[in-house]
């Protein structure tokens, strides 16, 4: 066997090994994508501090970074509910929501009004204030409202009904986590890990 033939002998063995490969891997997306498919997201993770939900909240008096008044508390005049969401300018998670929130923002403005709160001086909210005005979400600076639900960890979100009570809350890193809490709220539970807590206990009876 001459050289060449040894070389094209490889090459072909190479090939074949390249093809093969591909359709394992192949085999490997398609049952990672039945997996995920079928493993429901657990929802947004509520913490235990700060108001409960079920609990009216408490008057709160908030404005825009344009000085605007914002209602977070008691009956909304509008009629809508309230999604909260705690934001910060360094936090890398809640500037991959911002396209999320815009986007319910736009497709749940029915019966939702989407509001981004956070905390500290003004200057450094300036850029995000901007971003999130375009989008038609008030930009809220409000300790007193971080306070008041015991906001840790972020991004965070509750939602607050139209009536002025809290109805669920927890920690939001994905569409997925905020429309848990929409979830939850339907199906009057304080969060979807409830919610799927208390299937599991009926299954037991």
């Amino acid at each position: 066997m001459n050289a060449v033939t040894a070389l094209m002998i490889s090459t072909i063995v190479l090939w074949c090994a390249v093809v093969a490969l591909a359709f394992v891997v192949l085999a490997l997306m398609r049952q990672i994508g039945a997996l995920h498919d079928r493993i429901r997201p657990v929802g947004a993770l509520s913490l235990s501090g700060g108001l409960k939900p079920g609990q009216a909240v408490p008057p709160v008096v908030v404005h825009d970074v344009a000085q605007h008044p914002v209602s977070v508390s008691g009956e909304a005049e509008d009629g809508r509910a309230r999604l909260l969401v705690f934001t910060a300018p360094n936090c890398p998670v809640c500037a991959e929501l911002k396209e999320t929130l815009a986007a319910i923002a736009r497709q749940e403005r029915d019966w939702l009004a989407v509001i981004q709160v956070s905390d500290g001086p003004l200057a450094e909210h300036e850029a995000a204030a901007r971003a999130s005005h375009e989008q038609g979400i008030p930009y809220v600076l409000s300790r007193n409202l971080g306070l008041l639900l015991e906001v840790g960890r972020l991004p965070y979100a509750a939602l607050i009904d139209a009536q002025g009570v809290l109805k669920a809350k927890g920690l939001v890193n994905s569409r997925e986590h905020l429309e848990s809490l929409f979830e939850a709220h339907e199906r009057a539970q304080a969060s979807l890990q409830d919610w799927l807590a208390a299937r599991l206990a009926a299954g037991r009876e």
